[in-house]
């Protein structure tokens, strides 16, 4: 029996390199589909698996690309936010024709389930804890984007049997994370500047509290999601967080203490938090790796 084989988008970035890793060890034969795009500090390719440089929005290419695949994990997107309020354009074409081309090439060949990477950011100013039954509230081109695509996987569930699963994350962290940038995630930012020797810069008053998952734990929820029975939930929202949230400044505190303070942003919620029961119930996933003990382990 041969090994299953996956598509990857988004592949050479920092979650999706993250889950080629440990799609192999599984087991999988990859297809990894990346552009670099992407404004991070370095891409990752894996000589273990077939790569391929191509645009997610392009049908006739895809297309091609998709022969034989039976799992497709969608991570590819217009993922930064400054970017996308200056030209939303192109983030509605990334993230919403690029996901439908996706959709549509699963689709027509036939792919198992279409595992799809979407985004906290679509609860906005929800109460929190957050849960997958409270309205979208999108408070920018990016999240209103990628919350489109959630649609289309249901959409494509529901019309054609296409069996989609979409993932929400809330604030990954880990290994091959960016660290350059204004909006790269703010572990991310501490981990250099304090190995650059300076001060952890910490937005407003560091109270904002983040529910922070890790890389390896978004991998393994992915792959569950591909392969559990969904029974009905075809379609349907899983949030992928850990149910508790940390301060900003107790991240520095485990980080360095020399730190600095600066102006707080526009537009930042002052909490995330996932109630991620429905994960736990239906795919059998719950998070591992805790942020606070990580940090300790990489000193």
């Amino acid at each position: 029996m041969s090994n299953p084989l996956s598509l990857v988008t988004g592949a050479a970035g920092f979650i999706g390199s993250n889950l080629v890793d440990y799609l192999l060890k599984q087991g999988h034969s990859v297809v990894c589909l990346d552009n670099e795009s992407a404004n991070n500090d370095k891409f990752y390719w894996n000589d273990k698996t077939i790569n391929v440089s191509g645009d997610i929005t392009n049908y006739k290419f895809m297309k091609n690309v998709f022969t034989h695949v039976e799992y497709v994990f969608h991570l590819a997107a217009e993922s930064r936010l400054q970017p996308s309020i200056e030209n939303p354009i192109q983030a509605v074409e990334k993230n919403c024709v690029g996901t439908t081309v996706m959709l549509q090439c699963a689709r027509e060949v036939g792919v198992k389930r279409f595992v799809y990477s979407s985004t906290s950011s679509g609860y906005g100013n929800n109460p929190y804890p957050n849960v997958e039954t409270q309205p979208d509230d999108c408070l920018n081109p990016y999240s209103a984007s990628k919350i489109a695509g959630e649609k289309f996987c249901k959409m494509y569930t529901d019309l054609y049997g296409l069996e989609t699963v979409v993932l929400r994350y809330f604030n990954v962290f880990g290994n091959r994370s960016p660290q350059r940038g204004q909006y790269a995630p703010v572990i991310g930012i501490f981990q250099r500047q304090r190995d650059a020797g300076e001060p952890l810069t910490i937005v407003g008053d560091g109270s904002q509290r983040r529910d922070f998952v890790h890389v390896e734990d978004v991998a393994r929820a992915n792959y569950l999601a591909s392969l559990m029975p969904l029974r009905g939930h075809e379609g349907e929202v899983f949030n992928v967080g850990t149910g508790s949230a940390y301060s900003i400044k107790e991240i520095a505190d485990a980080i360095s203490d020399d730190q600095v303070y600066i102006p707080k942003r526009d537009g930042e919620m002052s909490v995330t938090l996932a109630d991620i029961t429905k994960i736990g119930e239906v795919i059998g996933w719950k998070p591992e790796i805790d942020v606070i003990d990580w940090i300790h382990g990489q000193k």
